[in-house]
């Protein structure tokens, strides 16, 4: 094997990239990237790019390292396994002797494309804009991003009103978490709109709940992704019913080629979350470079966000039911470190506004006892 190409530009591609070379690979690595940019994190989009307070260049990652060659605006269109080529939009095509599928998600659209979305770094830079002379915002879509757009549109000045089909983050985080931040985020002004029976986005600045309309100077689509796989669909690789790349517990797809990030499907689902996708870029390289001899790949639950002055950082599995042991701090002060534990032994730890080391969270998620208070 003397080259193998990463398609893709996100955290993802760039891990595995730097992980093929830490894993000892010396021949040609090149990563095909989509975008126009350097490699960028995805996190300060719904935060401080937003709100105006970081420049963009503030989510750029360290460039990859000069032995690695990596191509802005190279478009992956299609992929001939057996040839062992992908072909970009200009026509190029560029051979490989091992391939990392690493092509993320899109944001999902409601409209067919004129929705404002926090995807990407032009996504954040565009909606920012807008922002600067609105007064009225609302988001659609009550998971992490939307949540986290609302609170950036709030902080900015601007009347916010969240509309989901459920209440916001239940379906994520479970009643009593989601509760918690529902709460904080009305405390906040942020208003919430259930709309069981669906939202139709009717115009530029309108959208339909039921028999109600709701207007805003700025419209907000946060309604979930769409792996980018439809460059592979005359491939042979296999994808599940969502679009979703299917990867073994080595991250490999097939012969010579694995995938990692956002576009990987396990067990039928995907994770589309940081953590995974950086410990699936290091499970992906090995996979290519080992074969059948890699560790399998565990997952990392790991989750984080920051809305409505929570900062709330999770580790174990999601969604969570019933009430949670609350081993430190105060959940009327809305600082505590909190455990739900699961048959089987296993635990879900979180801290809200609690200052806790990531290693000891993870412990606790791990279903490890917490420490005895001290005394005093």
């Amino acid at each position: 094997m003397r080259r193998i190409v990463v398609v893709g530009g996100s955290i993802a591609a760039l891990t595995a990239a730097e992980s093929l070379r830490a894993g000892g690979f010396d021949g040609q690595v090149t990563v095909l990237s989509e975008e126009p940019h350097q490699p960028y994190s995805r996190v300060p989009l719904s935060k401080g790019v937003l709100a105006g307070r970081e420049p963009a260049t503030s989510a750029l990652l360290p460039a990859p390292g000069e032995d690695i060659e990596f191509r802005t605006g190279a478009r992956a269109v299609r992929l001939d396994v057996r040839g062992r080529t992908v072909t970009l939009a200009d026509g190029t095509e560029v051979p490989y002797d091992g391939l990392v599928v690493a092509t993320g998600a899109r944001a999902r659209r409601l409209t067919g494309g004129a929705d404002l979305v926090v995807r990407t770094l032009d996504d954040a830079e565009a909606l920012a804009s807008r922002l600067a002379t609105a007064r009225s915002a609302i988001v659609l879509g009550g998971g992490f991003l939307g949540m986290e757009v609302a609170t950036t549109c709030r902080a900015l000045g601007l009347e916010v009103t969240v509309v989901d089909l459920v209440p916001p983050l239940l379906r994520l985080l479970g009643p009593w978490l989601a509760d918690l931040a529902v709460a904080a985020a009305r405390d906040h002004g942020i208003r919430v709109r259930v709309a069981p029976d669906g939202v139709t986005v009717v115009g530029e600045h309108r959208v339909r709940c039921g028999e109600s309309v709701l207007e805003a100077d700025v419209i907000v689509c946060a309604v979930g992704d769409v792996p980018n796989t439809d460059w592979l669909r005359d491939s042979g690789l296999p994808l599940d019913a969502g679009g979703g790349l299917v990867a073994d517990a080595c991250c490999r797809v097939a012969p010579g080629v694995v995938a990692a990030g956002d576009v990987v499907s396990r067990e039928g689902h995907r994770t589309p979350h940081w953590t995974n996708a950086v410990e699936q870029g290091r499970a992906a390289a090995a996979g290519l470079l080992q074969g059948a001899s890699a560790r399998p790949y565990r997952t990392d639950p790991y989750f984080w966000t920051e809305q409505c002055g929570l900062d709330i950082k999770i580790s174990g599995e999601l969604p969570l039911t019933g009430a949670p042991e609350i081993l430190a701090g105060s959940v009327n002060d809305r600082s505590a470190l909190l455990r739900w534990r699961h048959d089987g032994g296993t635990a879900t730890a979180v801290a809200v506004n609690h200052r806790l080391p990531v290693i000891k969270l993870k412990r606790l998620g791990a279903g490890v006892p917490a420490p005895a208070p001290a005394r005093t």
